[in-house]
Formats: C-alpha cells, structure tokens, sequence
C-alpha cells in the first residue's frame, strides 16, 4: 500500500490542490476581457487575416462542426516527422462520431528551397499552417499566438483545442474519450501538466534569458507545460484578446499561462499530460496516458501500431501497465539524474 500510495499519490494531491473551482470573478480588468471575448466577432476580419499567413487552410474548418482541434508546432524543415504523426497517433480523424482535426503550426523557413517543399506538402495534405515569420527560437511565442488567432478566427465552432509539439506522442482516442466526459463547466478549461512556482531564467548567457525589466516577479504564475494542453474554445478566445497587451519575451507556456491568469483562468493539472517527460512504454500504460515526450520516430510508429490493434486492457491491466511505466519512468530519471551529478563532479574535481 505504501509503495502504490507513494508512486500515485503525488499525482492525486496535485490533481486535488490545483484543480480549478467554480470562481466568482470581481476584479473589473478581468470581467472587462471576459466580456469582451464573448463578443469576439472575427468574421469582418476573415479576409484581411488570411493575407497575414503564407499558409492559412482557412477552409478545412469551415464545412464541419469540430470537436478536437489539435494543433501540432512543427519546425518547417521537419517534413518527416509530420509525415510519421499523419500516418501515426495524427490519422484520427473522429471519435464516436466526434470529429477531430490536426493540424500543423509552422513559421516560414529561411531556406526557399524548404518554402517550396512546404507549399508542396501544403497542396498534398491541406493541414498546415504558416505564419507570416521566421521560424527561430525566438519567435516560438508568435506561433501560439498565430494558433490562437488562426483559432478563434477560422475554427470557432472547436469545441476543446489541443496545442502539442511535434516530438510528442498522443492518444487522441484517450484524450478525446476523457473531454467527451465532461458534462460540467466546460468553459474556462486550461488542462495539462501545471508547472508550479518556475522562476524565470536570469542567467544572461542563456538562449532562455529573461531580465527583470521584460519580467519582474520572482515567479512565473502557474502555467500548463507547453509540450501539450487542451483549452476550451472560450480560453482561446480570452488568451487572444489578453495576448494583444502581454509582452512575449518569455517562452511559449508561460506566455499563455500569463494570458490565462490575466483572464481569470486557473491551468488545471492531469497527471495523465507527460509534460517534457517521456514515459516508459506499456502498450495498456499507453492506452490510458495523453501524452508522452521524446519520441523517436521508430519507436512511435512501432508502438502506436500495437495501442492501435483493437484490443482493450482489462481495468486490472491498466493498472499495473500503469505501474510498470511509472516504475521504469522514475528509474530512468534517476539513471539520468546520476548520470548528470556524476559529471558535475568530475568537471569540479578537474576544475
């Protein structure tokens, strides 16, 4: 009992502790965003927004009543791995008659040789999305922002959006299956891994470095790991009209995080979210997770191929699927973290 209390627990008391409730909003900045994301109308502005992108796909949400809008960030030049998730975890296209479409967030490349391959693709397969700016470290904030936008602008009936990166693994059927559950406040739905009490990089050497006067306070609000989250229609709305006056010197999911608390929004945490984590493989543990980090292509196509047979696990499967990839899961980071130490050691010895 102990051990199970011990492997699980943290995650229970994280999901009861930062698990958002019902909240009586009285700060008038709040209720004035809210407000105003309710109004929301972006159809006047249909036309002109569409010139902003290289790539819009302005069209593929028009004639269908969305369900799951996922959208995936990709690096332009990352052609394979966009090929892999279409033939892979990005091939459902519904669920229980639920439809369900992926999509694929990229900036523009520097190469005109990879532009060219993109529009190619583009034409192929009708599900990318490019913004009218370079595609660098530093503009990775500009992508959620063109997601959001692109969101509320061209898919506004999606129910629940999902924001995942491209070296993820996801169990759109299981995510899909959890979110189909929720009979209850569906609005103001910010879900995933809760990142608690980050503080900000100061460090000026840094690819990451923020300095005090791009962010002031000690901590980072708490905020959902960027790797994947899944918000109502509603939050995208609120993070968009937020984003508009909320400086983007910090990264991607802490930006958003900022954008959701400033609208009144709490992230809601789900152990079931691996954030940067990858999670030993289980085919029953797989089944019942979201998500998983740090996939390698061979590995996903193999192992979604065996989640994917049709068989179900009994409840008494998934546990200990459940237990097995978290056990070798804690293993692997205590090898890496060993692993780590040992070098820091050895590097302060020689110093």
């Amino acid at each position: 009992m102990l051990f199970h209390a011990l492997l699980f627990g943290g995650d229970l008391l994280e999901e009861y502790f930062l698990h958002s409730l019902p909240v009586t909003y009285t700060d008038m900045k709040i209720l004035k965003i809210r407000e105003k994301a309710r109004k929301l109308d972006m159809d006047p502005l249909k036309t002109n927004m569409s010139k902003s992108y290289i790539i819009s796909s302005s069209e593929v949400c028009s004639d269908q009543e969305v369900f799951l809008l996922v959208i995936a960030c990709s690096s332009p030049e990352n052609r394979t791995r966009r090929n892999l998730i279409r033939r892979t975890w990005g091939n459902v296209t519904g669920i229980r008659g639920y439809a369900v479409l992926i999509l694929f967030a990229l900036g523009k490349p520097a190469s005109e040789t990879i532009q060219l391959d993109i529009s190619e693709e583009s034409q192929k397969h009708g599900d990318i999305i490019e913004g009218n700016f370079l595609d660098s470290f530093e503009n990775q904030t500009l992508k959620i922002v063109m997601s959001m936008e692109w969101t509320v602008t061209f898919c506004s009936t999606a129910r629940f959006v999902l924001k995942t990166e491209e070296e993820m693994f996801v169990n759109i059927p299981s995510l899909a299956e959890y979110l189909l559950s929720l009979r209850t406040h569906l609005e103001d739905i910010y879900i995933g891994r809760v990142i608690h009490q980050d503080m900000p990089d100061r460090d000026p050497q840094s690819q990451s470095f923020v300095s005090l006067s791009q962010y002031q306070e000690e901590y980072y609000p708490d905020y959902c790991s960027g790797t994947a989250f899944v918000i109502s229609q509603d939050v995208a709305r609120k993070i968009y009209v937020v984003a508009r006056e909320t400086p983007v010197f910090v990264p991607p999911d802490v930006f958003v995080g900022i954008c959701a608390k400033n609208a009144g929004i709490i992230p809601i945490q789900s152990s079931r979210f691996s954030g940067k984590k990858h999670t030993r493989y289980n085919r029953c543990c797989y089944k019942f997770i979201f998500t998983s980090s740090e996939m390698k292509d061979d590995e996903l196509f193999k192992e979604w191929r065996e989640i994917s047979d049709g068989k179900d696990c009994t409840l008494l499967e998934t546990y200990y699927g459940l237990v097995s990839c978290r056990v070798l899961t804690y293993f692997d980071k205590f090898k890496h973290f060993n692993i780590e130490t040992i070098k820091k050691e050895a590097l302060h010895f020689t110093n």
